[in-house]
């Protein structure tokens, strides 16, 4: 499997080990499934095409286990695109059919490893930016700068969970449980990520409009120490800043051990946020850092969670800097975009037949090169991953160094050879931001 081209230039490899050991793992061929498999397979086919005698023989030969090897570049890794990432062969000459009926569920990882890789770019996005503006002090914050909002936007609750672990490869800050249950079950990781009480529209809206100073107060109250996050654009925005925030409440934030986190949910997120921030700076004041840009008072800082994406990232900090303001000032979340607004071709990511073995031992090139597109071209002969001259890049052709391949046996005849813990992933990951 490998990335053709996409729209960032790399790829931050992760999940497979979820799809390993979920479905591929063990005893995953019985006679009860291969029953039930033959009736559904013929009904669907309108014709006797189920292999019986090919499932029969992985059950009866090896004990109902897959005999395949599967070999991966270490998740965590951050490799170009148009590489090879992962590659998937048969141990048993009878089954030279398994690998392609394997694709539809490996290439699924291009979910996760998609997640993952724009979820970085947008890491980087926010360090360049808090960089730029004087906050290297702040840098050990950065992991809790962009919050995973995505559970109730994805397709279903596996999308969840793993795209919501693959950021979390990245950021410390999510509100998506199932990412860290997914995390914690087969990834080994106790503390995936974190989280704050958070106010919601309902929280607020609930207590009247007449009494949203009510609903911030108790807000700030019932949580007297750490961070607090509450939605404030439930009515007016600038009242809430300048009058409930900036002169009602006041006393109480100074006061208060910990920091409220303001959230606009709504308006143009490049105006919107500016015109938050100046109104906080207003009610509040600011200190300088060492570029000059405007900081709030360790007590206030401001989450925009609406229209969050890779593209509007950078534009909402641009506004930010060019308005004076330091990125400290502002963490992020995302729904939709971070989990959603994603399919297999925003990497093209492809699982391609790339060798084959004949009857008499010969091993045979395959490939396509489409003349309707030259950009589908695939990888023909056995695949190494390899650094060469310091950048990693794909041999073909069987011409490699299996000395020097990156890829590395995960899988075989259905044993998880290499169970790597998310620490190691985010640590590998961490060595090339």
């Amino acid at each position: 499997m490998s990335q053709e081209a996409g729209s960032s230039q790399t790829w931050l490899f992760f999940g497979l080990q979820y799809f390993i050991k979920k479905y591929l793992e063990g005893v995953v061929v019985t006679q009860a499934k291969i029953d039930a498999a033959e009736e559904m397979v013929n009904k669907h086919m309108a014709s006797e095409m189920f292999n019986r005698e090919g499932w029969e023989h992985i059950l009866n030969a090896h004990g109902g286990k897959l005999p395949v090897v599967i070999k991966s570049v270490p998740e965590g890794t951050v490799v170009p695109v148009k590489n090879v990432l992962l590659t998937v062969e048969n141990t048993d000459p009878k089954c030279y059919w398994l690998v392609n009926y394997l694709e539809t569920l490996l290439v699924q990882v291009w979910y996760p490893m998609t997640v993952c890789t724009q979820s970085r770019v947008q890491k980087q996005i926010i360090q360049k930016y808090m960089r730029e503006t004087g906050c290297e002090e702040y840098l050990p914050g950065l992991p809790f700068k962009l919050v995973d909002f995505g559970f109730r936007g994805v397709s279903s609750v596996e999308s969840a969970a793993t795209g919501g672990a693959a950021h979390m490869v990245n950021f410390m800050s999510s509100d998506t449980m199932a990412g860290y249950m997914l995390a914690k079950k087969y990834y080994g990781e106790e503390m995936a990520s974190g989280s704050i009480p958070a106010a919601e529209h309902s929280t607020i809206t609930s207590w009247g409009r007449d009494h949203e100073l009510d609903a911030f107060k108790n807000m700030l109250t019932s949580f007297p120490t750490g961070l607090v996050a509450v939605v404030s654009d439930s009515y007016d925005i600038f009242a809430a800043c300048s009058d409930l925030w900036g002169k009602e409440l006041k006393p109480l934030i100074e006061n208060r051990e910990g920091t409220l986190i303001v959230r606009p949910d709504s308006g143009d997120p490049p105006v919107i946020v500016v015109q938050v921030l100046d109104a906080l700076g207003k009610a509040f004041g600011t200190t300088e850092t060492s570029t000059g840009h405007k900081l709030l008072p360790k007590y206030v800082r401001v989450i925009q969670g609406d229209g969050i994406s890779v593209e509007s990232l950078p534009e909402i900090l641009d506004a930010m800097v060019a308005a004076g303001w330091a990125a400290e000032n502002i963490a992020f979340g995302s729904g939709g975009a971070l989990l959603q607004k994603l399919n297999r071709d925003t990497q093209k990511c492809a699982f391609k037949c790339c060798e084959i073995t004949m009857k008499g031992g010969e091993k045979r090139d395959v490939y396509k090169d489409p003349i309707t597109d030259p950009g589908k071209k695939s990888k023909k002969g056995r695949l190494t991953l390899e650094d060469i001259d310091g950048v990693i890049t794909t041999v073909t052709d069987g011409k490699g160094d299996a000395a020097k391949d990156m890829l590395v046996e995960v899988f075989r005849d259905g044993a998880l050879l290499v169970d790597q813990t998310f620490a190691e992933i985010k640590a590998r990951c961490e060595k090339d931001l």
